[in-house]
């Protein structure tokens, strides 16, 4: 969709959005469905198991949960989460879910027109972001209603796609059309732009006490007005939408706001060590896979490597057990440590982790012994080294070296997101400004309930960016900022009435 053409809020350059959301996956697609104005109330029927959480509901049941003290309805809850509201919102829409229940949602969801704040969501591919790229894979993944965006039970949409639906086991490429289908059903495609590259994303001034996010003093020479709104020009951002014929269209736009929402599947993270470069070194599921389906690791005496510790690994272990193919499993944690993905996941939800785990536990090296026939996994090991004669060096931490002959490798420990269009890569923003962005080790540091970036104003972040790489738990970050987002819109149209004497807005 072109950027002008189809768009009035870009005719003029010189309009500033509200908002732009950079990433177009789940959670950018969450974001524009509560920044449109859908408002999740609690159902007039509905009874939270949660018997605390849910008499606090009753408490104020007639404003929705965007309209309500996020900090307080989230206070003492757990789930696999360090973020409050994503907790808060998960067990909203799947109370109990990780108890193996299967309660339906506890909310209803109400369109409210008046609420919509204009924003634009930019992605490089269409709506669904990385799924997109893992259609192909012969993996499946497990508890499809997990993937779900509200307002669209997945089930419902799988089954009127397919007759034949076993269980809650559903392909990756149907997953990427949920969403694209999603954003057209929602009727939130005006919102999008697809085959748009950020390359800039700068901050045009700064307020003498910007650090803090909150009640800034409003300098006059900053300010437009735009459709009796008070908008503030923050951030210039620039990139370049590729068209039909190939070429680029560069476009600049300004904006008050801006919600990171790219994920983090951009960069493969590497050992960097020596011949990882080599071309039977993989770096992702989809190229792995796509080696097996072709048939160029089969009848291999050779086994492959396979090094990394979460689930990205877990798929590349099951795509070759499940194709008969021998593994070696390298990973550098003890098979106890408690930060172990594993340990996460509900056996009964997530059977096939489960058995990875099993023989991570009880499959493991021994000097005295060989290689086991299907599977070795070797705790507490790094690779040192790759050999152009497809030979690997691992060492334990005892420092005790050892030499394999390989078919092929996966190094599957992590990703890092794509944000060169940030100062310093974006890094500044983490835990750890030293350290580059990433999921588990370093997300961005976000106020808890309007994941507001603590070390950037007017700059949000969410899903896996934040530390939530499920899709249930990313909703939670659009509801953050969506309630951020209007609370500090209302207190800034008041402020206008009051310079203005009152006779600003109709």
């Amino acid at each position: 969709m072109p950027l002008v053409e189809e768009s009035s809020l870009l005719e003029d350059s010189s309009v500033t959005l509200p908002v732009v959301v950079i990433g177009n996956g789940p959670s950018g697609i969450c974001l524009s469905y509560m920044l449109s104005g859908y408002r999740p109330y609690l159902s007039s029927e509905a009874t939270h198991p949660n018997t605390v959480l849910h008499g606090r509901l009753q408490e104020a049941r007639h404003l929705s949960i965007v309209d309500q003290d996020l900090e307080y309805l989230s206070e003492g809850l757990e789930g696999r989460s360090s973020n409050p509201v994503a907790v808060l919102f998960d067990t909203l829409l799947h109370p109990d879910a990780d108890f193996g229940y299967d309660y339906p949602s506890v909310l209803h969801w109400k369109l409210e027109q008046h609420h919509y704040i204009p924003h634009l969501v930019f992605g490089k591919g269409p709506p669904g972001g990385a799924w997109h790229s893992m259609e192909g894979s012969m993996l499946t993944i497990s508890f499809g209603n997990w993937m779900e965006l509200p307002g669209l039970k997945f089930k419902d949409w799988v089954t009127s796609k397919r007759r034949n639906l076993k269980g809650d086991r559903v392909m990756p490429e149907e997953v990427a059309c949920y969403y694209k289908h999603y954003v057209k059903v929602m009727g939130l495609e005006k919102n999008f732009r697809e085959n748009a590259y950020i390359t800039s994303v700068s901050r045009l001034y700064r307020d003498q006490d910007d650090s803090g996010g909150h009640n800034r003093a409003i300098s006059a020479q900053h300010l437009q007005i735009e459709n009796s709104k008070l908008i503030k020009r923050n951030w210039e951002i620039r990139g370049y939408q590729r068209i039909a014929d190939g070429s680029h269209v560069p476009f600049c736009l300004f904006a008050e706001n801006v919600a990171l929402a790219t994920g983090t599947l951009d960069s493969p993270a590497h050992l960097e060590i020596e011949g990882e470069d080599f071309p039977f070194v993989f770096h992702s599921v989809p190229e792995f896979g796509a080696a097996v389906s072709k048939g160029k690791l089969h009848g291999k005496e050779d086994p492959v490597l396979i090094v990394g510790s979460g689930l990205t690994a877990a798929d590349a272990v099951l795509c070759a057990y499940n194709n008969n193919i021998p593994v070696i499993h390298v990973f550098r944690r003890r098979v106890t440590d408690p930060s172990l993905i594993f340990k996460q996941l509900p056996k009964k939800l997530y059977p096939e982790y489960h058995k990875v785990y099993h023989m991570m536990c009880t499959q493991s090296y021994s000097t005295d012994s060989d290689l086991l026939s299907d599977y070795t996994s070797f705790p507490e090991h790094h690779v040192l080294s790759f050999k152009s004669n497809m030979k690997c060096i691992l060492q334990n931490v005892s420092g005790l070296k050892k030499i394999f002959k390989l078919s092929a490798a996966a190094v599957l420990i992590g990703s890092h997101p794509n944000l060169s269009f940030l100062k310093e890569q974006g890094c500044y923003l983490g835990h750890n400004s030293s350290q580059p962005i990433t999921c588990k080790g370093n997300p961005v540091e976000i106020d808890a309930y309007t994941y507001e970036c603590v070390k950037e104003a007017h700059l949000f972040a969410l899903g896996p960016l934040v530390g939530d790489n499920f899709v249930r738990f990313l909703k939670g970050g659009a509801l953050g900022i969506t309630r951020c987002l209007t609370i500090r819109q209302k207190k800034n149209q008041h402020l206008f009435v009051e310079r203005r004497g009152g006779d600003a807005i109709a």
